[in-house]
């Protein structure tokens, strides 16, 4: 860096150009989808010089992945601790499901990056891939209690996890787009997901041996 760089100056003056700019994207995306806006745009809302994104993103595609990187990553550590927080691996589970719905509704901009599909297929199952193996892992534990209590066995987790997945994003997305009113006679997403779950996984067990 150079006293000449302008942007090197933007950059140290502004702090985190980084972080300010996954900020801005954050809003961006929230208001309008991953699609629709552009760097230029988020370097407005950030504060920063139209060129100054480029120190760190080559175009919207990339600031769009790094927000979807940090979301899943916020999003992990959200549905652990959720799990951690229960009494039981049953309530464990459950809760995972609240926290999946809670984190759409207030993380709009994270949750619509992290389901954009518009970043390399590669990143997308690497970012994914924590969330699944959490999800497997919470039903692992379910599984283990449900055949010590002599109420069969779940022939399938792999496939359970990623229909509980499934069954979460869909009624997470219907919600944030106004289909699933939380008010009677339609039950709210909360319950409509905790249903749909147990029923998954008494659809998914072997009778006990």
């Amino acid at each position: 860096m150079t006293k000449k760089d302008p942007l090197a100056r933007q950059g140290y003056h502004h702090g985190n150009l980084k972080e300010a700019l996954v900020i801005a994207a954050r809003k961006l995306i929230a208001e309008r989808g991953p699609a629709g806006f552009t760097l230029v745009e988020a370097a407005r809302l950030a504060g920063v010089s139209p060129a100054a994104p480029y120190r760190h993103f080559k175009d919207r595609a990339a600031l769009v992945a790094e927000v979807a990187q940090q979301g899943f990553q916020e999003f992990g550590k959200r549905m652990g601790a959720a799990a951690k927080a229960a009494a039981t691996d049953k309530e464990g589970f459950m809760r995972m499901g609240d926290t999946y719905l809670a984190f759409a509704r207030e993380e709009p901009g994270y949750y619509a990056a992290m389901f954009s599909g518009g970043y390399p297929l590669d990143t997308a199952e690497k970012v994914g891939q924590a969330t699944f193996d959490g999800l497997a892992n919470a039903i692992r534990g379910v599984a283990h209690h449900m055949r010590a209590e002599g109420k069969g066995e779940i022939v399938n987790i792999d496939g359970l996890a990623y229909y509980v997945w499934a069954m979460s994003h869909g009624i997470a997305t219907l919600s944030a787009a106004g289909f699933l009113p939380d008010r009677e006679p339609r039950p709210s997403p909360d319950v409509l997901l905790q249903d749909g779950v147990e029923a998954l996984v008494r659809g998914s067990l072997a009778p006990p041996k």
